[in-house]
């Protein structure tokens, strides 16, 4: 079966033993998922017959069914092979997004918790340009926070936090800005409405503390780790908006576009700098030759 429902992009997605085309409707309105948002979900991406650091996303999409309560069904390896199963349905020319997703049908004790019985599995890819990294983005201060452990399922890729992140994206682009700085509940800047931020100063990059009010991203490690092979300092630590506004460099790291530098913040230019352009070339020529291994 082939259901089309018009798509933005290519897109196949894997259910229930089948390969769908275009946008299937897979919940209703009884869906525990649809009215009380019980869905986890990752994102990896497939560009230049690579899937760089696919097996982590794999695995990650797994720790968040169960953070939130829902129960696994897919194993990460098996997830693994259904993307380079799917790959194979595109012409290889643009870049994939790749999402494997679990979500709840059913509740139970009184409907609005999840019956880990009845979670279900999709696995959805579809075309998605990455864009070469050379542009930059512009970053403003949102007044939105994000919440703490105690308050939403921060330790999980869940749905139900990406209402915060739209408002946050959608107010900051009405003031003409790209994206925004995102404090936690203490005050200090946590990550992009969108993607994990780095900041250069005096040579030395400094990135947030991860203190579980934010994805401390797949890519965001990778990036890291790479900057630090190749001899620079990476520190993590609890950085303010004054540490923002002096830096010499400002870059992003995430999964959709890997890393991108930022060339304003509030009404401050900066250049795109040396060390951003770094860390994606070292980024791009970790994940052709990983691959290659």
């Amino acid at each position: 079966m082939a259901v089309d429902t018009s798509p933005r992009s290519v897109t196949w997605t894997y259910v229930d033993g089948e390969w769908l085309s275009g946008n299937p409707p897979l919940i209703g309105p009884t869906s525990h998922a649809m009215w009380l948002g019980s869905t986890v979900f990752d994102g990896a991406r497939f560009f230049d017959g690579i899937a760089p650091d696919l097996d982590l996303h794999c695995q990650r999409v797994n720790r968040s069914a169960t953070a939130l309560g829902l129960k696994p069904t897919m194993k990460p390896e098996e997830i693994e092979a259904l993307t380079w199963e799917g790959a194979k349905k595109f012409d290889g020319q643009t870049a994939l997004y790749v999402k494997p997703m679990y979500w709840a049908e059913h509740g139970a004790a009184g409907v609005v918790a999840i019956d880990p019985d009845s979670t279900r599995f999709a696995l959805c890819l579809f075309e998605a340009p990455m864009g070469n990294g050379h542009g930059g983005s512009s970053l403003t201060l949102s007044p939105f926070r994000r919440p703490t452990l105690e308050s939403m399922p921060t330790d999980a890729k869940a749905g139900c936090l990406y209402p915060n992140n739209a408002r946050i994206l959608t107010e900051a682009r009405s003031r003409g800005f790209d994206n925004a700085l995102v404090r936690d509940m203490l005050g200090n800047i946590a990550e992009t409405g969108s993607s994990n931020v780095f900041l250069v100063k005096d040579g030395v990059v400094f990135t947030p503390a991860a203190n579980r009010t934010f994805l401390a991203g797949i890519t965001r490690f990778r990036v890291m780790k790479l900057l630090r092979e190749a001899g620079l300092e990476v520190v993590e630590a609890t950085l303010s908006m004054a540490d923002f506004e002096a830096a010499d460099e400002i870059f992003t790291s995430g999964n959709y576009s890997k890393v991108l530098p930022v060339t304003r913040l509030d009404d401050r230019d900066l250049q795109a700098g040396p060390i951003a352009a770094k860390a994606r070339d070292l980024y791009m020529d970790w994940a052709h030759s990983s691959q290659d291994a």
